[in-house]
């Protein structure tokens, strides 16, 4: 990684800004799950540790510039205290002179949790006025946010313009891992992929099939794949207007696309429906492919097996249902068990692993879902682009 982290700059003495991905889910005010939160911890905790004071920014959920009192940040400024073990200054804006007051009172030490940064129209349109409000709060900017990368906001990009910008310590792991596997992955490198869209995942699936051995398709993605193989899909999600590019990477992987060879079908689009295992072709009308089937769970295990880098993004089925989530963890079973470098990214890949307790058995769990895919695509993320060359 050719970009230069909290470890050389100085920060003894100094406010530090730092951009953080707690976009977190909540439950009745509460943070329902504090993953996000403990992965920034390392980088919070090396800065206090050196003297400084800081200022945290985040976004959370999708409240489209406008204040939404369910998306405020008080609930993430109280799990955030609790695992610091001590006072998180929360406050009601991201600009305006009680912020700027507050920043100008800081001592070595302190911390203040600006409020979430979309309730402002200006931070997606990276609005160089809010950026410069904002950086004019600090006297460096750290981003520690992968999973906001990819966004060319006014807090992961903007403020660069105006302060000393460096990469934290999570940003520094995702960009290590995450670059071993575009750069120089060990063969076999196989990539499994799931998820209900290949739209938005045809320019992964092309730069994965220009470097990997296999490609392991599962989820709604599949269906739209054995539609352009001719195959009756019942009514199984398909992507109607995705089918020519499904059939052009059909012919041009060849061998090298790996999909299921049975499904998990259900007479309704829910938990309690009556379900059966068919082949893919072999889907009746009324009846819709919501998850893998056992055999494809055999055949992913014989094209993993020997594998030495392991890319893995977006569930086998509806994992939100129990009844179709069997496929997915039977996949984060399989991986847990390879002697392989093994990299998982997208939420509810991750989540599975969390929920099977097999997280710790991975080599890296990404926290970002579009930032690890566009960043294994190949695309340059703008808020790394942004930060500090070595």
């Amino acid at each position: 990684m050719n970009k230069k982290t909290i470890r050389d700059v100085n920060v003894h003495g100094k406010c530090v800004l730092v951009r953080v991905d707690f976009n977190v889910p909540l439950k009745e005010g509460a943070v329902a799950d504090d993953t996000r939160i403990q992965a920034a911890l390392p980088t919070i905790n090396y800065l206090l540790e050196k003297g400084a004071a800081l200022i945290l920014c985040s976004h959370l959920g999708r409240p489209k510039g406008k204040v939404v009192p369910e998306l405020k940040m008080d609930p993430v400024a109280t799990r955030l205290s609790e695992l610091l073990g001590r006072p998180v200054q929360k406050m009601d804006a991201c600009t305006g002179p009680a912020v700027e007051a507050a920043a100008e009172a800081m001592q070595p030490g302190d911390v203040i949790l600006l409020e979430n940064t979309r309730f402002n129209p200006e931070e997606r349109a990276n609005d160089p006025g809010f950026a410069k409000q904002v950086a004019g709060l600090a006297d460096i900017f750290v981003n520690d946010a992968f999973g906001a990368a990819h966004r060319a906001h006014a807090t992961t990009v903007g403020v660069t313009d105006y302060l000393p910008a460096v990469a934290g310590l999570l940003m520094e792991k995702e960009l290590e891992f995450l670059g071993k596997v575009t750069s120089d992955p060990e063969h076999p490198y196989i990539a499994i992929l799931g998820g209900a869209k290949i739209s938005d995942k045809i320019g992964v699936i092309e730069s994965l099939l220009a470097k990997c051995d296999r490609l392991l398709i599962g989820g709604g993605m599949a269906n739209t794949f054995f539609k352009a193989m001719g195959f009756e899909v019942g009514d199984s999600l398909v992507e109607e207007e995705a089918i020519p590019m499904a059939k052009s990477l059909l012919e041009k992987a060849g061998s090298q696309l790996v999909l299921p060879v049975d499904a998990v079908v259900a007479d309704a689009f829910d938990n309690d429906a009556k379900t059966k295992v068919a082949a893919p072709n072999e889907v009746a009308p009324g009846w819709r492919i919501l998850d893998i089937g056992p055999k494809t769970a055999q055949t992913f295990k014989s094209a993993l097996s020997g594998a030495k880098t392991v890319v893995w993004n977006g569930p086998m089925g509806v994992f939100e249902m129990p009844s179709f989530a069997k496929g997915t963890l039977a996949v984060a079973e399989l991986l847990a068990k390879l002697d392989a470098m093994v990299i998982v990214g997208g939420g509810d890949s991750v989540r599975a692993l969390r929920e099977s307790g097999l997280a710790d058995k991975m080599s890296h769990v990404s926290t970002g879902g579009g930032a690890s895919l566009e960043f294994l695509e190949g695309k340059t993320l703008p808020g790394v682009a942004a930060l500090a060359d070595k």
